[in-house]
């Protein structure tokens, strides 16, 4: 049998301590797996004292992870620390440099600084792994980066962010607002305290710019995708939506234009009928279309311990069935030089049109207007319904509008006409009709 795998993990916080406790209890199977013994042989983290419900007596203690990352009594350094800057990128980078593995969830990190940790990990000729980073404990890099080889891909899209998917599932199913489902998400731990980053979608975003990156060969491009998140979505959304036959949902998409790659994020309706629509609470779900293959749609767990945790083990276990000699494959699928520059589409149009709703003065001509802007932008509408606001306000009504495929901008032209023209009592709500599988 080959030497033990020996592993240090930095940051033993809800990942970290799962990571070390299913390793130590599913010793013996992942040592049938691999061929060898894997072991922790060193941790990092702020709290010695702490109880992680784990045995870590027999591993040395790193009060600086950095430390870890330079010792040379470990193979793999795992970082689950966190944070696009500071000690996470300091110690992965480290550890890289003196040649060692690197396993990591931090999405952030990659997002922003994948791609010179990637340029060292191949000079070294080590791995770094990174399948937790996106979508939890969904297989979805290593679907990617190894088993879709020969197919093109043109679409990937998905439900990236469990603390989203949770509030709009509930906010659906039990009819209350935005503002209770997210106290509710953060008394049981969906949500953080301050939930900035994962409900305007920038988590959602980081994540999605590696999928870009992966799934069509270029570079990551973080800052290049359009952005909107889902606290301005109302139950007048959520009870439209339902009558339309659709429901929303927290959308990353990138797709190959003829104009570039787009890459976005937003809420988005989608068929109740659709896979993708069915995909409730905590749970993320990747679907990736591609020539030969088809759609291929992957779900499963995307936030807690045990599911990011199991992802962690997962690259674990490819690099302890790795031998001296072999050659990794790259990080991002190809060589980073290989890399094509990134180049942004324009928003372009999108099958289904979009749903607009309008809270509009209760007036003679009001309506008209409406219809007159759409027709000025040369949008053709699906369906147009006014009815009661639903306030208190019987000065007030609400126009939905379904358009059929038309341009974001010919959509914003018109909705900005309508605001000019004095038509509105409140902010128009503009939501993206998707194709989903």
């Amino acid at each position: 049998m080959a030497e033990a795998l020996r592993i240090g993990i930095a940051g033993l916080g809800t990942v970290g301590a799962s990571v070390a406790r299913v390793m130590q209890a599913k010793a013996a199977e992942l040592t049938r797996q691999c061929g060898r013994d894997l072991v922790v042989t060193a941790v990092s983290a702020r709290d010695r004292s702490r109880d992680r419900g784990v045995d870590l007596s027999g591993a040395a203690w790193f009060e600086d992870p950095v430390a870890l990352a330079k010792s040379a009594d470990i193979d793999v350094f795992v970082e689950l620390i966190g944070g696009e800057e500071g000690p996470a990128r300091t110690a992965v980078k480290t550890a890289l440099e003196a040649g060692r593995h690197v396993v990591t969830a931090n999405k952030a990190l990659l997002s922003k600084h994948g791609l010179p940790l990637a340029e060292i990990a191949e000079k070294k000729g080590v791995l770094l792994n990174y399948e937790a980073a996106v979508a939890g404990g969904i297989p979805v890099i290593k679907t990617l980066r190894e088993s879709l080889a020969g197919n093109s891909v043109s679409r990937v899209f998905g439900i990236l962010n469990g603390t989203c998917n949770y509030i709009l599932t509930r906010m659906e199913a039990e009819g209350i607002s935005f503002e209770a489902c997210l106290k509710d998400a953060q008394r049981l731990g969906y949500a953080e305290a301050d939930p900035t980053f994962d409900i305007e979608g920038n988590d959602t975003a980081h994540k999605l710019s590696i999928l870009t990156s992966l799934a069509f060969g270029t570079r990551i491009a973080s800052n290049d995708i359009y952005l909107e998140g889902i606290s301005n979505i109302t139950q007048a959304d959520i009870r439209a939506a339902a009558e339309l036959g659709y429901r929303i949902k927290l959308l990353g998409v990138a797709q190959k234009t003829e104009s570039g790659i787009e890459q976005r994020v937003h809420p988005t309706m989608v068929p109740t009928a659709s896979v993708i629509a069915q995909v409730h609470g905590v749970t993320n779900a990747v679907a990736i279309e591609t020539d030969i293959l088809g759609e291929l749609l992957l779900s499963g767990p995307g936030a807690g311990g045990n599911a990011t945790a199991s992802a962690v083990i997962g690259d674990i276990a490819d690099i302890a069935k790795s031998r001296p000699g072999f050659q990794h494959g790259p990080v991002f699928g190809r060589p980073v030089k290989e890399l094509k520059p990134y180049k942004k589409a324009q928003m372009r149009s999108h099958a289904g049109g979009y749903f607009i709703r309008l809270t509009v003065h209760d007036r003679t001509g009001v309506f008209a207007g409406v219809a007159r802007r759409m027709a000025d932008s040369d949008i053709s509408l699906e369906s147009i319904v006014q009815q009661s606001a639903g306030s208190e306000k019987p000065s007030e009504k609400t126009v939905v509008l379904v358009t059929h495929e038309t341009t974001e901008a010919a959509v914003r032209k018109a909705v900005d006409g309508i605001t000019r023209d004095g038509l509105l009592t409140d902010k128009p709500q503009v939501i993206r009709i998707e194709r989903a599988g």
